[in-house]
């Protein structure tokens, strides 16, 4: 009997054990992120004014995913069998947080254990609703809906599903970016133009209803005629391949010029931080992206750039030489890669999460060294170097972030040119199958020691520069400035990104550390966000984000390798036959 109600609950999709451990999964989700406060926190930024916040966002997206996952996993199951199914995930994922409404409102002193537990947090739970059963009536249908609606989404048609996700993902998009929006377009369309879009730093529903179906139409469009479009324009391409690679990079170069100026101070200081990232990124990724070798403490390289430009910059009393900023930038470089090949000598033996624990270790001796009262007669010890002047050419200063932006610039296109250059070298393609398998590689003929030296040393050189320029542009020099932080970011940069892949650093420098710093009110969840996203990466695109074309192949080569071959064939199991009919010989 048993066996029966199984077979008919595998053949009807409706499991109901299965409901209730992927509701419980998601409310365990969404408690989690309300009692550690995120909730509270983001329910401030309005997405959408008077209708929809960012905290609602958080408590939503765990019944409507494992909902959407549900009925992916359950697809041969009947539509309304599945949507029931969501319905009841989403049901069961409110319950814990029923649960923390009611402990709040039962329990005197929860705030000792949980103090995130608040009553600001109850009514973003409820719904704005003073009584609290009805608020949570409210709850448990709203977190229904939504894994219902995650339940219907792989009902629609795949031309339908992509649209609705994108013209989502643009709606909340926009609507989280709204602050930003406003202070961009506000000199260039006029105030009366932004309070017809926007209400209080969020989009008014009429607009977010419109963004939506643009997306929506865009989507659509591009599904059926993107292919026409993209035959015509390779027709173009190649009978023009000059002109038009010269237009694009002419009109890229302009818009990249003329952005500061456009974007404003603010903007523009975020997009330093970016570009110094990706700096530094461009440069760790020729050690980790293409010859493998895991090293945690590049913050070393950028912590001596850094030092030595202030040092050797500075008219304060820990400056020693007073040099001209462009005169620095080499020695910093020069000093930089000193330091990396220095370093390289005594890990050259390790691999793995040895070099790893041993380049960390590198990067908090520079820590403590840079503290230490050993060195604070030269380089200030905990009291920094001050007084770095500003970079001057030709009597022109450069004191704002809109000027800095052109030195960061200038040096990411000089490092972008130069790892273009190693991708399609010989000494790149060492580093790869270093990267791939150390004692083949060692087998052909290929000296490992002299490659992983090779690309320690030149990995280097652009964290130098970073922190020569870094130093420069925030006029002092702080050892608190040069924490395991800077390694972790950047080294997420490259992995999120997608290892080997320099499109990739560009877009994992924007998602990383551009949105943080646009959203800087939730900046004590950073650390957590990057958790979440690393997971999220590995589990769904472990290449990465853009990757290159050859990780790409190299990693699911080896995914399809390591295929167990005694398996069920998929389509042996719908054929009965057996898994020895599609071995190979």
């Amino acid at each position: 009997m048993a066996q029966f109600k199984k077979t008919q609950a595998n053949e009807t999709g409706f499991d109901v054990a299965y409901m209730i451990r992927m509701g419980l999964l998601a409310g365990i989700v969404a408690a989690y992120v309300a009692v550690i406060g995120m909730v509270r926190v983001f329910s401030e930024r309005e997405l959408i004014a008077g209708l929809f916040t960012l905290g609602q966002v958080l408590l939503l997206a765990p019944p409507l995913g494992l909902g959407y996952y549900m009925a992916r996993q359950k697809g041969n199951g009947l539509p309304g069998i599945n949507l029931l199914s969501g319905f009841i995930i989403g049901i069961v994922a409110a319950l814990p947080l029923v649960l923390l409404i009611i402990m709040e409102q039962t329990i005197a002193n929860i705030r000792t254990m949980f103090v995130n537990i608040s009553p600001d947090l109850i009514t973003v739970l409820t719904f704005n609703r003073e009584n609290i059963y009805s608020g949570s009536l409210i709850l448990l249908l709203v977190m229904g809906i939504s894994g219902l609606l995650g339940a219907a989404l792989p009902l629609l048609p795949e031309r339908w599903r992509k649209a609705v996700v994108l013209g989502t993902a643009w709606t909340l998009g926009l609507g989280l970016m709204s602050e930003l929006l406003i202070n961009v377009l506000r000199p260039l369309l006029g105030t009366g133009f932004i309070r017809l879009i926007f209400q209080s730093g969020a989009l008014r529903s009429f607009t977010a209803v419109n963004i939506f179906l643009i997306a929506f139409a865009f989507s659509i469009f591009w599904q059926t005629q993107g292919g026409v479009i993209r035959i015509r324009y390779r027709k173009v391409v190649a009978g023009r391949p000059k002109s038009v690679r010269y237009g694009g990079i002419s009109l890229g170069g302009l818009i990249l010029l003329a952005l500061p100026w456009i974007v404003g101070t603010f903007l523009t200081d975020v997009l330093d931080n970016i570009g110094l990232y990706i700096l530094m990124g461009l440069g760790l990724n020729i050690a980790v992206g293409l010859a493998g070798l895991l090293d945690l403490g590049y913050l070393t390289n950028f912590a001596v750039g850094a030092y030595v430009a202030g040092v050797l910059t500075s008219t304060g009393q820990y400056g020693h030489a007073n040099l001209s900023f462009w005169l620095v930038i080499p020695i910093a470089l020069l000093a930089a890669m000193l330091t990396g090949f220095v370093l390289a000598l005594p890990v050259l033996r390790m691999r793995g999460d040895y070099l790893a624990i041993a380049t960390l270790g590198f990067g908090q001796i520079i820590g403590a060294l840079a503290l230490s009262d050993w060195l604070a007669p030269y380089i200030g010890g905990a009291q920094g170097i001050l007084a770095i002047p500003n970079p001057t050419i030709f009597g022109f200063s450069f004191s704002r972030p809109e000027h800095f932006y052109y030195i960061i610039l200038a040096a990411c296109l000089t490092m972008l040119f130069v790892s273009v250059r190693l991708n399609n070298s010989r000494t790149g393609r060492q580093w790869m199958a270093l990267r791939e398998d150390e004692d083949v590689a060692a087998a052909m003929g290929i000296d490992t020691t002299l490659t992983k030296l090779l690309a320690f040393t030149l990995s280097a050189a652009a964290g130098g520069v970073a922190g020569a320029i870094f130093a420069a542009k925030l006029g002092t020099v702080f050892p608190q400035s040069f924490n395991l932080l800077v390694s972790i970011n950047v080294l997420s940069i490259i992995i999120v990104g997608g290892m080997g892949s320099i499109p990739g650093i560009v877009l994992g420098a924007f998602v990383l550390i551009g949105a943080p710093e646009l959203l800087r009110e939730f900046a004590e969840y950073r650390l957590l966000i990057y958790g979440a996203l690393l997971i999220v990466v590995m589990l769904l695109r472990p290449e990465g984000l853009w990757p290159s074309a050859t990780r790409r192949r190299e990693l699911y080569d080896a995914m399809e390798a390591n295929v167990d071959l005694t398996a069920p064939h998929p389509d042996a199991i719908s054929h009965g036959q057996t898994a020895e009919a599609h071995k190979v010989d």
